[in-house]
């Protein structure tokens, strides 16, 4: 082990450096906010689409997905461009993203079944696709920036508040422009979509102009051939039990998200901002608070416990009088801040580790892998809800002539609290139990942390000895 002397340290980021690498997400969070809380109700409640259809469009979604992620991902970890093989993907994707989630929501109000079906197919892969390519590359650079835990919780709080406040406008915008009682105009929410995308697009933009990729990476990491990028991601267990408890992270996260305007409907009968209160303000509050858990528990202890506390506070949503849901709302807001702030942070270990056995940074195959297994919990939240409330005899707005139903039968009521208490609590305790098995903790992890810290001093050394023999 190296003295302290001349063990090489992790550089410290500015405030304004982590103000400027939060800002994309901001503009990500905002239309994926708008996306995922928005997309069922306004299919299968707005436009009358049957949950078969939602069903048949959220599987050839998944699917779709699992050849995506990890194939960008491979790509952005291949490239060798003088501009980064990170930035430029995300730069020359913006404008791509506005437009499709722009596709998303023009939907012909009158179409039949299958029109509506392959309209929100389409326009569904064709954003996620954009959004792929945009969220893989922003997580990628996270561990390139620093070695450190400390300063990537600290870009991982910026952009979590940043996130925080563009799902939270996800809510809100759509809320005051969505058709209410007795209307049915949709232009509103056309034009604030619009504006939605183009603002995003600028926000991203900015970040890619601001944040800067470490050169030695691009210079002196010898690309990965597929065969050993396959081996090297799936012999990793910290991977692998990483990837496992994102899974129910991510299934969590995606029901409790999609079913706020449930909740806020038909369940309390609130308005839906005073709901977005409770699940948010314990959230935003949370999140500069992991810095304080990750130092007393470690980064992965810190993220058991969190996820503990989610999840107790979801199970007893179907427990507890409706008076008492905000509060349950409240604690899995709480306890949403692990997933949304420390998992990054953990995925840095999963690729400093794997660097070590590499020789490569391969951060883009471990997320696009990552997402090839989590993002079907996405398309099991978009598909799960329309099937439980069908089952429960909801009975929609398409079907009462654009009038909201506010007196639901019983089994629709308890079949909103199994998907956004029961399922996702469920979900969250045995992503805790799962961590158990992660083996990056306690000495283990500060060895391999001091490893990495030379090797990265070795390959900027080498990078500038071949800077100035082409000088």
């Amino acid at each position: 082990m190296m003295s302290e002397q001349t063990a090489p340290t992790p550089s410290k980021l500015s405030f304004s450096y982590k103000f400027y690498w939060g800002i994309a997400a901001l503009g990500t969070s905002l239309i994926s906010g708008i996306y995922g809380g928005l997309l069922t109700i306004f299919y299968q409640d707005y436009l009358g689409l049957s949950a078969k259809w939602i069903g048949i469009a959220a599987t050839v979604y998944a699917i779709w997905n699992a050849v995506n992620d990890p194939l960008f991902g491979y790509i952005t970890d291949s490239t060798r461009s003088k501009r980064g093989r990170r930035i430029p993907y995300m730069r020359y994707t913006a404008p791509f993203l506005a437009l499709t989630f722009i596709l998303v929501w023009f939907a012909p109000p009158q179409a039949g079944q299958q029109a509506l079906f392959w309209w929100m197919l389409v326009t569904m892969l064709l954003y996620d696709t954009c959004y792929t390519i945009i969220g893989l590359v922003y997580s990628s650079l996270l561990p390139e920036i620093t070695e450190s835990d400390a300063q990537r919780n600290g870009l991982q709080i910026s952009s979590s508040l940043f996130a925080m406040l563009g799902t939270l406008l996800g809510f809100l915008i759509p809320d005051m422009v969505r058709p209410k009682t007795g209307e049915s105009s949709l232009v509103p929410l056309y034009v604030a979509m619009i504006i939605v995308a183009l603002v995003s697009m600028v926000l991203i933009l900015i970040t890619t102009f601001k944040v800067k990729e470490r050169r030695e990476f691009v210079a002196m990491d010898k690309p990965v051939s597929i065969k050993d990028a396959i081996k090297y991601t799936f012999t990793s267990k910290s991977f692998l039990v990483l990837v496992a408890e994102n899974f129910m992270a991510i299934l969590m996260s995606s029901l409790l998200l999609a079913s706020i305007y449930y909740v806020a409907d038909y369940v309390l009968q609130w308005p839906t901002i005073k709901l977005l209160v409770f699940l948010f303000v314990p959230l935003i509050v949370g999140i500069p608070l992991t810095t304080y858990f990750r130092k007393w528990l470690g980064v992965v202890g810190a993220q058991q416990f969190l996820l503990v506390i989610a999840g107790v506070g979801l199970v007893a949503i179907a427990l507890v009088p409706n008076n008492l849901i905000p509060v349950c709302i409240a604690l899995a807001g709480l306890g949403l801040s692990g997933p949304q702030t420390l998992t990054n942070v953990l995925f840095a270990q999963v690729a400093d580790e794997d660097e070590l056995r590499s020789g490569a940074r391969r951060e883009g195959a471990f997320f696009g892998v990552n997402a090839l297994i989590t993002k079907p919990a996405q398309s099991i939240a978009i598909g799960i809800i329309p099937f439980i409330l069908e089952r429960t005899d909801f009975i929609t707005r398409a079907s009462n002539l654009g009038e909201i139903v506010l007196a639901q039968p019983v089994e629709a009521i308890q079949g909103i609290k199994l998907f956004t208490g029961v399922i996702p609590g469920v979900a969250c305790l045995l992503g805790a139990l799962i961590l158990f098995l992660f083996p990056l903790r306690g000495a283990r992890l500060k060895e391999m942390q001091e490893k990495v810290l030379v090797l990265h001093q070795q390959k900027q050394q080498a990078f500038e000895e071949m800077e100035k023999a082409e000088a």
